[in-house]
C-alpha cells in the first residue's frame, strides 16, 4: 500500500473516557467484523482483569481498512500507573484523538497525554464522547478543552482543532454538538482521521530503521518489538543489525514478522516504511534500541522509560497454612514469573534479596503492582506482599521522593473532613472550586501520602468521592511517616478454627474482618481495633456445653457483618510490619513476626531505639 493512503494515529484520553469502546465502535464499522461474530465493543481489552476493572492495562495496536485507507489505531492506557507506555506511543503515530468525557471535562490524565502529544508535534482531534450522559455540558467541556491547550502552549495552528461529539455506547457519531444530530456510525471520526491526520513522512527507498516503542514476549521466540518503521523495508528472513542501548551491535536474522489486521496479529512477508509491525528474532531486544540495515548502522534517538515510584518484597508463602491453595510455591518459580514479566513490562524490575526467598519489585504504582499480584493469584501462585514504598533518590547527598498532582472532585459536604484528611498526609493546595454541589481540590502531595489513601477516603465520602492523581516530579524528602494506618489491628493469639462465639465478644474490640468458620493462625489479622495499637485476641474459643439446650442456644449469636478486603484495600490497609497473604482461594493479611511473644519482644526493642533515637536528637 502507498504511505500516502497509511494512517497512524493513537487514542488517549483520561481514565473511564472512553477510549477503548470507541476503538471497538470503529472496527464495528468499518467492516472488521463478521456479521455472525459476537464481539464485545470493549474486544481491545484482551484479558479478563481489563474487563473486570473497565479499565486498558496493556497498549492495543489493531488496524482498519476505510475508504481505500488503512488506519492503525493504538489503544492507550488511560491510568497514570501505566503513563509510560503512552509517551513512547507517541514515537510509532503522526496524530493523536483526544476523548473528552462530555459530564468530567479534562481532567489530570487528559492534560498528561495532550502534553506528550505536543511534545512530539503531532495533530490533535478533539473527540466529546458520552454526549447523551445526563448532566453532560458539552460547551462546557469543549471551553476546558480549549483552556487547556492553551495552557500547554499550543500555537494557532492546534488551537484550530477538528472536533466530533459522539456516544461510543450507543455507536453514534456527529458534527454537530446537538443530540439529536447524533446519528448511527462512526463515519465522521474515521473521515476527520483520513483528512486530519498526516500520512507518515518516510521513504520506502532508503535504509531498512525501525525502532521498537512496545514489547510482547513469546515462549518461542522470546522478546517481540513492536513500533512503526521509520524507513526502508524489512522482509522475512532478513539479517538486520540492532544497535543497542549500551552502544554494542547485534546482527540477528527476522523469524518473525508480524502485522496487524483488525483484532489479529497476522505474519505477513514484508513491511514498508509507515508500517506499524512487530519483528521477532532477536530475544532480548529492548525499547528504544534501533533495528536497521547492517550497511547503514544509524540509531534513532532514545525513547524515555518512566522510572519506576513504588517498591514492594514478593516473598515466598511461609504461613502455616501454606500449600493448601495453590500448586506454585517455590521462590524458583516466582522468579521465572516475574522475569517473564518484566519481558514485555519495562517499567517493571525485580532483584533477589540476598539469603532469602525474596525479591524486591519496583513498578509505577500501586495499581500497576496490584494487577501483577492478581495475575499471579489466578495462576496458582501462592506468596507474601508487603507494604508498598515509594523509591527515594539520592541527590549531592540529600533524600528526594516523588510527588503528584492530586485532584479530588468530591460533594460539598465532605469537602472540609476530605481536606483535614489531606492536610495530614502533607498535601499542598494549588486549587479550589465549587459548583453544583460538587468541590474540586487540586494538591501537589508527597506520593508517600497516596499510600493507604483510597481505602478511608472512599469511606469518608460514602464512595462518592472521586480521586485523580499522575506523577509529577521529584522533590526533597519530608521526615516523618506519612500515610501509616493510625488504628490498630485485632491480631489471632492461635490457630484453629473461628467460632460465632469467640467473634460475638471479639467484635466489641473493633471491626471483625472473618466470619464464624474461617481457618485463621497466630499471627494473622482479623479485624481492626478500636485504638491505636495491636490487640491479640481468640476468635478459636468454644462456648463449654453443659447440656443440649445451651449448645442450641449458640445458634441465636447474631454478628456484624465483617469488613471485606479486596487486594488494593489489603494493600492500602498494611502498615510496615504486616504481610499480605496471597493464594489462589485466599487473601490474608498477617503480622511480619508471627509468635506473639516473639513479636512483643521486636516491638519493646523497637520502642526503645525510637526513644534512645529521640533523645540523641
Amino acid at each position: 500500500m502507498n504511505n500516502k493512503q497509511i494512517r497512524n494515529v493513537a487514542i488517549i484520553a483520561h481514565v473511564d473516557h472512553g477510549k477503548t469502546t470507541l476503538v471497538g465502535q470503529m472496527l464495528k464499522y468499518a467492516g472488521t467484523f463478521r456479521e455472525n461474530q459476537n464481539i464485545r465493543i470493549d474486544a481491545m481489552d484482551s484479558n479478563d482483569l481489563e474487563h473486570e476493572r473497565g479499565i486498558t492495562i496493556l497498549s492495543k495496536t489493531t488496524s482498519i481498512d476505510y475508504a481505500g485507507y488503512k488506519i492503525n489505531i493504538v489503544d492507550t492506557p488511560g491510568h497514570a500507573d501505566f503513563a509510560g507506555e503512552v509517551e513512547r506511543i507517541m514515537n510509532m503515530v503522526d496524530g493523536v484523538v483526544l476523548v473528552v468525557d462530555a459530564y468530567e471535562g479534562t481532567m489530570p490524565q487528559t492534560r498528561f497525554v495532550l502534553k506528550k502529544a505536543f511534545e512530539a508535534n503531532l495533530k490533535p482531534i478533539v473527540v466529546v464522547n458520552k454526549v447523551d450522559r445526563p448532566l453532560a455540558n458539552v460547551k462546557q467541556t469543549i471551553d476546558d478543552v480549549l483552556e487547556l491547550f492553551i495552557e500547554l502552549g499550543a500555537d494557532d495552528a492546534m488551537l484550530e482543532f477538528p472536533i466530533v461529539y459522539a456516544s461510543a455506547l450507543k455507536g453514534t457519531s456527529s458534527y454537530s454538538d446537538r443530540l439529536e444530530d447524533q446519528k448511527p456510525g462512526m463515519s465522521p471520526i474515521l473521515d476527520t482521521i483520513i483528512k486530519q491526520i498526516p500520512a507518515p513522512k518516510t521513504d520506502s527507498d532508503a535504509p531498512f530503521q525501525f525502532q521498537p516503542s512496545l514489547l510482547d514476549y513469546n515462549d518461542y521466540v522470546g522478546r517481540i518489538g513492536i513500533g512503526r518503521i521509520d524507513r526502508g523495508t524489512v522482509k522475512l528472513g532478513d539479517t538486520v543489525t540492532c544497535m543497542r542501548l549500551d552502544g554494542t551491535t547485534k546482527e540477528f536474522k527476522v523469524t518473525k514478522l508480524y502485522g496487524f489486521s483488525g483484532l489479529d496479529r497476522i505474519d505477513i512477508p514484508e513491511a514498508s516504511a509507515g508500517d506499524i509491525c512487530a519483528i521477532g528474532g532477536l530475544p532480548d531486544i529492548n525499547v528504544g534500541e534501533t533495528v536497521c540495515s547492517p550497511s547503514c548502522l544509524e540509531a534513532l534517538p532514545l525513547l524515555r522509560i518512566d522510572e519506576p515510584t513504588l517498591m514492594m518484597t514478593f516473598s515466598a508463602n511461609h504461613s502455616p497454612f501454606a500449600g493448601r491453595d495453590g500448586k506454585l510455591l517455590s521462590a524458583k518459580k516466582i522468579q521465572d514469573r516475574l522475569y517473564k514479566e518484566t519481558q514485555r513490562d519495562v517499567s517493571l524490575r525485580f532483584v533477589p534479596i540476598p539469603s532469602s526467598e525474596s525479591f524486591t519489585v519496583v513498578g509505577r504504582g500501586e495499581l500497576h503492582l496490584s494487577v501483577l499480584i492478581e495475575t499471579l493469584r489466578r495462576e496458582g501462585f501462592e506468596l507474601l506482599v508487603s507494604k508498598p514504598e515509594v523509591l527515594i533518590k539520592k541527590v549531592d547527598g540529600v533524600d528526594y521522593e516523588p510527588y503528584e498532582d492530586l485532584q479530588i472532585d468530591v460533594p460539598d459536604q465532605y469537602t472540609g473532613a476530605v481536606i483535614d484528611m489531606i492536610g495530614r498526609r502533607s498535601a499542598e493546595m494549588i486549587n479550589m472550586t465549587s459548583a453544583n454541589g460538587l468541590t474540586r481540590l487540586n494538591y501537589v502531595i508527597p506520593t508517600r501520602g497516596l499510600l493507604s489513601f483510597n481505602t478511608p477516603f472512599m469511606t469518608m465520602t460514602g464512595g462518592y468521592g472521586v480521586c485523580n492523581h499522575s506523577f509529577k516530579e521529584y522533590r526533597p524528602m519530608i521526615k516523618g511517616s506519612i500515610g501509616e494506618r493510625s488504628q490498630g489491628a485485632l491480631v489471632s493469639a492461635d490457630t484453629g478454627t473461628s467460632t460465632a462465639y469467640a467473634i460475638k465478644y471479639t467484635e466489641e474490640r473493633g471491626t471483625m474482618f472473618i466470619v464464624p468458620g474461617c481457618d485463621v493462625y497466630e499471627g494473622m489479622i482479623v479485624g481492626e481495633n478500636k485504638y491505636n495499637m495491636d490487640m491479640v485476641v481468640t476468635v478459636t474459643k468454644q462456648k463449654s456445653l453443659g447440656n443440649q439446650r445451651s449448645s442450641n442456644k449458640d445458634n441465636t449469636v447474631v454478628l456484624k457483618s465483617p469488613r471485606r478486603l479486596t487486594l488494593e484495600a489489603c494493600m492500602d490497609y498494611i502498615n510496615s510490619d504486616e504481610l499480605i497473604e496471597i493464594t489462589p482461594l485466599n487473601i490474608r493479611m498477617c503480622k511480619k513476626i508471627l509468635d506473639t511473644e516473639l513479636r512483643k519482644k521486636a516491638d519493646a526493642k523497637k520502642r526503645a531505639e525510637l526513644k534512645a533515637q529521640e533523645e540523641a536528637n
